[in-house]
């Protein structure tokens, strides 16, 4: 059974539409990526997942539940991760659990909450202030939290941002223990390195989802072309490679440049004569990256706020 079964959801605000017809799918213990600019509908489309906004058009199934007639049932089976850290600040890490634990009538409240704060690592801090926490550990308590209830679902709204890499690689090892004992996550990001650890990502732009699949797949799917240019002068390289038919994107990566192309043949005669034209640099066939595939995406996506 798929934990997330949704089909055609559509939500407006005002005569602005900003989740158009979107359909998902996600099995039970996947991990699936869900990208895209800020502004493409990405947290709308969580809420109306967790019950928390209702669909003006659409159907579907949240972890068995009916997405219109049993949100209810829905909200007391998921974890929601919002992108702002939502606790006190003036109470301890332990207060703040308390506080949840009463939320989901969780009993007896203090065997949840020392289970919680031993499962995430929290013991030692318990007494601390929120308030006082580094954007790592504030960012383990928003976890604590979301899975002191024991969800079957968890649903994480760009939860790493302004978060160190050290961090960052914790939470998503504890991500992926968590998967592995059959919890489903759906998380929101825009690091391409996060999108990578994920079994499948989706791919939203300006409320439309545009691909949906594993990396490999989104990449080989998007149908780009890319090559490596290297040498001196590179600024002068992008300058004459800028407009040229058949050159999609100039990106500098280091001391290299990635040249983006939709049409093959079109980019290579773009970049027949640069080797002759500029002195010392070289063009070489490269890999098309993640970063790659959604920059394209965004270039031929309309913003539906604009």
């Amino acid at each position: 059974m798929n934990a997330i079964d949704v089909k055609n959801l559509v939500k407006r605000f005002g005569d602005r539409t900003v989740v158009d017809h979107v359909s998902m799918s996600v099995a039970e213990g996947e991990i699936v990526g869900f990208l895209g600019p800020n502004g493409s509908g990405k947290t709308t489309t969580i809420r109306m997942m967790c019950g928390l906004l209702t669909a003006d058009e659409g159907e579907g199934t949240v972890l068995g539940y009916d997405l219109r007639t049993e949100s209810l049932k829905i909200k007391n089976e998921v974890g929601y991760m919002t992108q702002k850290f939502s606790f006190y600040e003036d109470l301890t890490i332990a207060e703040n659990l308390e506080f949840v634990a009463r939320l989901y009538r969780l009993k007896p409240i203090e065997d949840h909450v020392d289970r919680t704060l031993g499962e995430l690592g929290l013991a030692s801090r318990r007494n601390q202030l929120a308030g006082t926490l580094s954007g790592g550990w504030k960012q383990r308590l928003a976890l604590a939290a979301c899975i002191m209830h024991k969800p079957r679902l968890l649903l994480l709204d760009e939860p790493t941002a302004g978060v160190d890499p050290k961090a960052r690689r914790e939470f998503w090892d504890e991500i992926h223990h968590l998967a592995h004992g059959g919890l489903t996550v759906l998380v929101s990001t825009h690091y391409m390195d996060e999108a990578e650890r994920c079994h499948r990502i989706s791919y939203i732009s300006y409320g439309k989802l545009l691909a949906t699949g594993t990396v490999a797949e989104v990449v080989d799917n998007a149908g780009l072309t890319t090559f490596i240019v290297e040498g001196p002068r590179l600024d002068a390289v992008t300058t004459a490679l800028e407009g040229r038919p058949g050159v999609d994107q100039v990106a500098p990566f280091g001391a290299t440049l990635h040249v983006v192309g939709s049409d093959a043949t079109a980019l290579k005669r773009a970049l027949a004569d640069i080797e002759k034209t500029h002195p010392g640099v070289k063009v070489r066939p490269g890999e098309t990256s993640l970063e790659d595939v959604f920059i394209q995406f965004m270039a031929g996506s309309k913003d539906n706020m604009a």
